[in-house]
């Protein structure tokens, strides 16, 4: 996989749970639902910045 597909792999997953803590939250679903969906983002962000920096590091930019 080259580095360009791991990026957008990493984006579109932070992307898809923001979406669905969106509509969640517009619909006025569980509030613990909600709060897993919040930390999920918040570790795959992490995730993704890992694999931008990785990836930037591989390519010596």
């Amino acid at each position: 996989m080259s580095g360009n597909t791991l990026v957008l792999a990493a984006c579109l997953a932070v992307a898809v749970v923001l979406l669905l803590g969106l509509a969640n939250m517009l619909r006025g679903g569980s509030a613990s639902l909600s709060q897993r969906l919040m930390r999920l983002r918040v570790l795959l962000q992490l995730i993704a910045v890992l694999v931008i920096m990785s990836v930037l590091w591989w390519r010596g930019a």
